[in-house]
């Protein structure tokens, strides 16, 4: 058996995660965020348009900060509801690397917008393509001329997601299914297959509430549960204080796995900054030293006569 110095192994043991959770029969990939409350398109399609007017985010998140080969991820989408605002379209881009895995994905979404009384409520289609690389020349080995590491894997499949959503000034619930179709990938022809397994969909239950304080602080408590068949159910538990409109704190826990602390500012009336740390509290905290996640948010009004009212989700 050929033998690879430790840093090697780490790199192929992340590579074959991520293989097994992306690519193969019984499993999908879904990449995870700590500050998923603030932007929910790569979890939900339906939220396109909520914040009633064009919407972008922008996020880096560098995951398990030491350790070799670990994720780094980063995304871009835009939003925004249509003139009669019972329509809205949207586009999300993400790219990660893990090792010397890339994936690449590209999805545009549609959105029809009911309005109710107090919000709207929201049902949405998105489709895309997810492109997937394995730089296997960059994995450095001692027995030259092994060429199960030589060329460099690509593959882009297909996939679409759907999504409900209902949002109002105070609250929102919603639920979705980001990824429809399961690539499958053989490994001996590289041949991909897509097709709709719903035993392996991931369902994703969310929801958040604001409530007053008094005039200068509001609490915004979340909660975002993820399911999928053959796998322990994961929730994301939340709480956010919001100060003067101005600045978020807030923490979080996701059951089993990690801690984190959220600061968010408001700029201006259009631009938000946020930051977030996570504390691992799984056995790979002894080999790394958390993970980062920053984001940034525009949004615009072109319309002068409309007023630019708080968005709390």
């Amino acid at each position: 058996m050929k033998k690879l110095n430790m840093n090697v192994r780490k790199r192929v043991f992340l590579i074959a995660i991520v293989s097994m959770m992306g690519l193969q029969a019984h499993a999908q990939f879904e990449p995870q965020f700590t500050q998923y409350m603030f932007n929910e398109m790569f979890i939900n399609p339906a939220y396109a348009g909520s914040r009633e007017h064009m919407a972008m985010t922008a996020l880096y998140r560098n995951q398990w900060v030491g350790m070799d080969g670990a994720p780094k991820t980063q995304t871009f989408s835009a939003h925004t509801p249509l003139r009669n605002e019972k329509i809205a379209v949207g586009l999300s881009m993400l790219h990660e690397e893990i090792g010397v895995t890339q994936d690449f994905s590209v999805f545009g979404t549609y959105a029809y917008r009911i309005p109710t009384e107090k919000g709207f409520f929201s049902m949405a289609v998105s489709g895309g393509i997810i492109h997937h690389q394995e730089q296997l020349l960059e994995v450095k080995i001692q027995d030259q001329g092994d060429y199960s590491f030589m060329g460099t894997p690509r593959l882009t499949v297909p996939n679409m997601g759907f999504g409900t959503y209902y949002s109002s000034r105070n609250y929102y619930v919603g639920l979705s299914i980001p990824r429809m179709l399961q690539n499958k990938v053989d490994a001996v022809t590289g041949k991909a297959s897509n097709k709709v397994n719903i035993p392996y969909w991931h369902y994703y239950l969310m929801g958040g509430y604001v409530f007053t304080l008094n005039e200068s602080v509001k609490l915004k408590p979340t909660c975002m549960v993820k399911a999928v068949s053959g796998a322990p159910v994961i929730a994301d538990i939340g709480a956010h204080v919001l100060l003067n409109e101005v600045l978020w704190l807030g923490g979080s826990y996701r059951t089993s796995d990690s801690w984190a602390a959220v600061v968010q500012m408001q700029l201006n009336k259009q631009m938000r900054l946020g930051y977030s740390y996570d504390y691992t509290l799984t056995d790979l905290n002894q080999f790394n030293s958390g993970t980062h996640e920053i984001t940034l948010g525009y949004d615009f009004s072109f319309n002068k006569n409309k007023v630019v009212t708080p968005r709390y989700f």
